[in-house]
């Protein structure tokens, strides 16, 4: 990997890129074998498998439906310390465009967002901790399904996850084109943005359009109310806190019927936002605006308002502890920590919700498609496997340090 000369922690890159091969053989077979979430039986076998060879302390599954969990305990326990590396597992529901012997072998599915080098670099790390064990306490690996929308992480704390194991910290990390390879970034506070689902149901009379007078048209109701809610964020949120109102979908009447006016239409879109006062003044306003309207035009509407995944907060302690473990691992100039907040959203948020923890990225740069997040050309660079493991492995040994003798 082209980039940082690795400082202190070099000495697990150095052990964990002996055997790159493996992980980038493991990732690759992962990505020809994509599983949406909640079906991830393939990838939580091979993972298993994995950990068997790494000889990790105890292996669980089931946790969540199809989450895994691997467990190893340091040269020492008696700081009675437990910390937990979480990494998603599952893919999205998008046709790949790639050429790569390892693309995808299912139509219609493909790793889009780097899950599957997540994965292996948590199972490196799985690998030199179990080999090395150079901490005290016991690590916890977790490995969850249904990140993409399907809120696996809750459904895992919904498991028993914090009771079974119930760690002090937790860490995760996803990986980042728009970073360069060897770059870490990260900040304080929120890293990503809550996600709401917004259902608008418009219900009007519908008519000949021939003679609209005699229809209370849904369709016009439904353009002033997409207009509109573009007045919420600009006119209700400080330029400062941020939020987006989006309407993605429109769906009313028959293209086949160009002179008959629907008697109803539905919008769908979504909410993003970092603060929850800001979130609920918006549910609010969105409300409040498409009843009046829909009133003024003789229509009804109804809301129906869905928190998906709430914001991702880093704790600070734990960021300002992230941020130096990567600071040590890369040098000061390759570690952001002041990271701009996305706006897309990430279930890890529930975690963060009862355990300190934080949330990293970690730079891989786009590569020779040019490809982001969720592109049907998008791979993940294996050139940073072992730097994202020897980072995961870094957090437990230096949160849980050996007394020196």
């Amino acid at each position: 990997m082209q980039g940082p000369r690795l400082k202190a922690g070099g000495r697990a890159f150095a052990h964990i890129a002996q055997f790159h091969p493996e992980l980038t053989a493991l990732r690759r077979d992962l990505h020809a074998h994509p599983e949406l979430g909640f079906e991830e039986i393939y990838t939580g076998n091979r993972v298993k498998e994995a950990l068997k060879v790494c000889g990790v302390d105890e292996i669980h599954d089931g946790i969540g439906r199809t989450g895994v969990v691997a467990v190893i305990r340091g040269r020492s326990t008696s700081s009675g310390s437990m910390i937990g590396l979480r990494a998603d597992m599952d893919a999205l529901p998008l046709a790949e465009h790639n050429d790569f012997s390892w693309k995808s072998c299912k139509p219609g599915l493909m790793h889009g967002c780097g899950h599957d080098g997540h994965t292996a670099m948590l199972v490196g790390a799985a690998r030199y901790l179990a080999e090395t064990r150079n901490f005290d306490g016991t690590a916890v690996l977790v490995f969850q399904p249904g990140e993409e929308g399907f809120a696996g992480a809750r459904v895992m704390m919904e498991d028993g996850l914090f009771d079974r194991f119930p760690v002090q910290a937790i860490y995760a990390m996803h990986n980042w084109p728009a970073m360069a390879p060897g770059m870490v970034g990260l900040n304080s506070g929120a890293m990503m943005a809550a996600a709401d689902r917004i259902t608008i149901e418009i219900t009007g009379r519908g008519g000949h359009g021939a003679h609209a007078y005699q229809t209370v048209d849904v369709v016009l109701v439904a353009a002033h109310i997409i207009t509109a809610a573009q007045s919420i964020v600009s006119r209700n949120v400080r330029p400062l806190d941020g939020a987006v109102v989006s309407l993605c979908a429109v769906q009313a009447g028959d293209l086949g019927a160009f002179s008959v006016l629907p008697g109803s239409a539905t919008l769908v879109g979504t909410v993003r936002t970092f603060n929850p006062v800001v979130q609920e003044m918006v549910e609010k306003r969105l409300k409040e605006l498409c009843s009046a309207i829909a009133l003024g035009f003789g229509a009804t509407a109804t809301v129906n308002y869905e928190r998906i995944y709430p914001a991702t907060i880093n704790s600070e302690a734990e960021a300002l502890f992230a941020g130096d473990v990567a600071e040590a691992l890369l040098g000061a100039d390759h570690v952001v920590r002041d990271l701009e907040p996305s706006m897309g959203a990430e279930d890890f948020s529930f975690m963060l919700q009862t355990r300190p923890g934080a949330y990293l990225r970690l730079g891989q740069g786009t590569g020779a498609s040019g490809s982001a997040l969720h592109n049907s050309r998008y791979d993940f660079n294996d050139d940073i496997l072992p730097l994202g493991s020897a980072l995961h492995a870094s957090l437990i040994e230096q949160s849980m340090p050996l007394a020196m003798p």
